[in-house]
Parts: C-alpha cells; structure tokens; sequence
C-alpha cells in the first residue's frame, strides 16, 4: 500500500503500521547503540560486553521480520509480474486473489510455526545464555512479523483487486505515451 493511501486505511491498519515502524526503528537504533559500545568497549576500554552480541542478534530479528511486514505493506515483496502481465485482464485478477491467499496462508503457516516454537520453549523455560531471559521472546518475532505480514498480504490483495481496472487503466495510459 503507498503512503499515499495511508490515510484512507482503517484506524486498526493506522495503528499497526505507526507498531511497526516503532518497533523497526526502535530495534534498529538500540542495534546500533549496542553494536557501537561493544567496539567502544572492546578495542578502547578492553573489556567485553558479554550481552551486547546476543541484544543486538535479537534486534536485528525484530527489524527483519516486522520489516518484512512493512515490505508486505508497501508492495515491495518479490513477484513475477511478466507473465502475468501478458495474460487475459480476467486471469490477472484471478491472480491477484491466488497469489494474495498463498501470501496470507504462509504467513500464517509462519505464525503458526513461531507459536508452536514459543509454546515448546515457554514449557521448556529455556533462557538466553548471556541476557539470561526467556528465550521465548528471541521467538516472538517470527509470530508477530508473520502474522503482521498476513494482515498486509490480505489489505494488499484487497486493495489491488478494488484498483485494478484503474492500475490497469494508467498502465496502459503509459505505454501509450
């Protein structure tokens, strides 16, 4: 979805979307926070940070997959979109619901591995060997992202599906420029 339509979108999309890039930004900076001191520490004070590699490993696992969500939600996600281009305008919109269903049944397929991961570690009362905490909360982000990025499959789907005769419409308006 472009930013353009952002403020068309309902409420609850708002909100995910001002989530996601909260938790993408704020993972990010701290990333670079923890990744700065412990080069500081290491090679200027010569002490290690023993936590510092393990924070920032976690970190970069929230931006991957909450940013694979804002992926979902701006388009930007890999597609072959040649062949279907050269197809009849009825097999295109069947594409679009095809492709669009296989997008959110991954994802959810994703959330549901990531919940079976986080029960079995939850049971196990795993912890982090260096930050000693729970390391069901390594794992909560493969079943927020994969569940985010289900929502914006489907809001994705949605709104190509109601734009198409008018994407459609420009496209061929382009060419003919």
């Amino acid at each position: 979805m472009s930013s353009s339509n952002a403020s068309s979108e309902p409420a609850i999309l708002r909100g995910l979307s001002v989530l996601e890039s909260t938790l993408v930004t704020v993972s990010l900076m701290l990333m670079i926070i923890v990744v700065f001191l412990q080069v500081f520490f290491r090679y200027v004070v010569h002490y290690s940070l023993p936590w510092s590699e393990e924070l920032a490993r976690y970190l970069m696992t929230w931006v991957v997959f909450i940013g694979a969500s804002m992926g979902a939600r701006e388009g930007v996600h890999i597609g072959v979109a040649a062949f279907v281009n050269i197809m009849p305008k009825a097999f295109q919109k069947f594409d679009i619901i095809f492709s669009g269903l296989c997008s959110v049944a991954f994802g959810l397929a994703m959330s549901y591995v990531g919940y079976l991961a986080i029960a079995r570690i939850a049971r196990m009362g795993q912890i982090s060997p260096a930050m000693e905490i729970p390391m069901w909360i390594a794992y909560l982000p493969i079943l927020l992202g994969s569940l985010f990025m289900s929502i914006r499959f489907a809001q994705a789907m949605i709104e190509e599906y109601r734009n198409f005769d008018k994407i459609k419409e420009n496209e061929e308006a382009e060419q003919c420029q």
